[in-house]
């Protein structure tokens, strides 16, 4: 082995042949040899350093990493993303939100040629078969065009990018160890932390990804379960539930809760569940799952418990889904090495009071799915804007009141704001204003006419506290309610704009009217 005396002699030798060759190139040639120099002279477990000081390094690529390092390379500064995946988007477009919606989208496609099209005068020679490698080769298609787009707007806006696992070394330095053993110091000024998270863990049930599995395993399914057991009556359960479900399988959600979908307004619930109690999919309410064991059939057979009762019974499935939520990923991160401080659900705290989400540790950051807040891509994306505006000299803000959630599922479920059950507990004077798509123009032309809209606003100002919709494209219909919001609109504000007819956006306007007065068509 080289000594390092020896070493030292090399690199001052190649840096000399460096500055005796090209004038033009000669810090980057200085570099680039020191670099492979570096490589050849410590072996395997080679540790070298890149070159040029950043203004700030993005550990992790999902939709917070990705969109903060392209801000802050068009707001000038020098930037680095690491990303341990191969690919850009993270879980949300690798293995979550995009994914899932390809196969929502898909599958909703087959139940309306299925089930559907008929009544229309639109019939479909033979039998509606599904083929569910095509099906996710269209859903892998959509992936890898968008995670190539990203691609393309960092070589767009320069932002570097190394892939590799990104930890902590101190305040001023990230390393990233590379696939193949190698690792790579990063010197900035700032870092992001961006790491999002991961499915949590349920006692009893070990994920294989092939008959137990979690929200990655359920986009990859090579054909459809005759029968699935959903553990976990959230978003994500309900999503791909709803998937499987329209494509032929038996599901059963179980559920610890007494209620489905977290925290959402009661009314839009009893819709919503009863919209899904309709498509065949049965729920199991206020029951825990104590055991999974595989059977010699391959099949999974759950040991259940009536949580009042502690009443024991079993249920037998081909593939059971475990969606109980997700967890901060920040493991082998270098939190404690730095003393940065995490809360009791290990998701690190950050100074959101005076909008600068810095940690305790100067100049290192988080956002996303590692800190407090509902786990969304687009939380995860404004809060990273708001960071890199505040590096920049300018003032971020994020308003937690006007972040959407949305259930894709049909009909959609999406809402902003406070829950009427929320309003009445903090003992606020109110209004409600409903309106049906059963009475909208558009709504019954489509066939399509299952839900409504729902606002609650202040009594005496009639600032809007709560938009909520159950129904065809809810979630692109809460926009203008969230765009109300964040100004500080009223329920008259949206019932005195003209909106175009015959649309599904009228019901917003007539659920608007109808909080002040009297809906017209209702």
């Amino acid at each position: 082995m080289t000594s390092r005396r020896g070493a030292m002699k090399m690199m001052r030798n190649t840096a000399r042949w460096a500055m005796r060759n090209s004038a033009t190139n000669t810090v980057s040639s200085l570099e680039e040899v020191t670099r492979r120099t570096t490589i050849a002279t410590f072996g395997k477990n080679r540790f070298y350093s890149s070159g040029e000081h950043q203004d700030v390094v993005i550990i992790g690529g999902g939709p917070g990493g990705y969109v903060g390092a392209i801000k802050a390379a068009q707001l000038g500064m020098k930037v680095t993303c690491v990303e341990k995946r191969a690919t850009l988007g993270g879980t949300c477009l690798n293995v979550g939100c995009i994914p899932s919606k390809a196969l929502l989208n898909a599958s909703h496609k087959y139940e309306e040629a299925k089930h559907g099209m008929e009544k229309h005068g639109i019939s479909v020679g033979g039998e509606v078969t599904i083929d569910v490698s095509k099906m996710m080769a269209q859903k892998m298609k959509s992936v890898g065009g968008l995670t190539k787009g990203i691609e393309g707007l960092f070589k767009k806006n320069k932002v570097n990018h190394v892939i590799g696992f990104g930890s902590l070394v101190d305040k001023n330095t990230v390393e990233v160890t590379k696939e193949d053993g190698t690792k790579e110091t990063i010197s900035t000024k700032n870092i992001i932390l961006a790491t999002g998270s991961e499915p949590a863990k349920l006692n009893g049930v070990d994920v294989d990804e092939k008959t137990v599995v979690t929200s990655t395993g359920a986009l990859e399914l090579e054909k459809v379960p005759e029968t699935m057991v959903v553990i976990g009556g959230g978003v994500i359960g309900l999503e791909l539930g709803s998937v499987w479900s329209r494509l032929g399988s038996k599901v059963t959600v179980v559920e610890f809760a007494k209620v489905i979908g977290g925290n959402m307004d009661n009314q839009i619930r009893t819709t919503f569940q009863r919209a899904l109690k309709k498509q065949k999919i049965d729920f199991k309410m206020e029951t825990a799952v104590k055991k999974a064991e595989k059977m010699p059939d391959g099949k999974i057979e759950l040991t259940i418990e009536k949580v009042s009762t502690k009443e024991e019974s079993k249920m037998i499935a081909d593939v059971v889904l475990v969606s109980t939520g997700r967890k901060p990923y920040t493991e082998n991160l270098g939190l404690e090495k730095l003393g940065i401080q995490t809360d009791k659900m290990g998701r690190v705290e950050v100074n959101v009071k005076d909008h600068t989400w810095e940690t305790n540790v100067p100049g290192i950051y988080a956002i996303g799915d590692i800190i407090a807040g509902p786990m969304l891509a687009h939380k995860a994306e404004e809060e990273a804007i708001a960071v890199v505006e505040h590096l920049s000299g300018k003032e971020g803000h994020v308003n937690y009141d006007t972040i959407p959630s949305i259930i894709y599922t049909h009909p959609e479920v999406a809402w902003v704001g406070k829950t009427e059950e929320e309003v009445k507990d903090a003992g606020l004077e109110y209004n409600v204003g409903t309106f049906p798509f059963a009475a909208n123009s558009r709504a019954r032309t489509n066939d399509d006419s299952e839900g409504m809209v729902k606002f609650i606003s202040c009594k005496n100002t009639d600032k809007i506290f709560g938009a909520h919709i159950v129904g065809p494209q809810a979630g692109e219909l809460l926009g203008e309610c969230v765009l109300a919001m964040e100004y500080g609109g009223s329920t008259e504000d949206i019932a005195r704009t003209c909106h175009g007819h015959p649309t599904l956006s009228e019901a917003v306007k007539e659920a608007a009217l109808a909080t002040g007065g009297k809906a017209i068509h209702f």
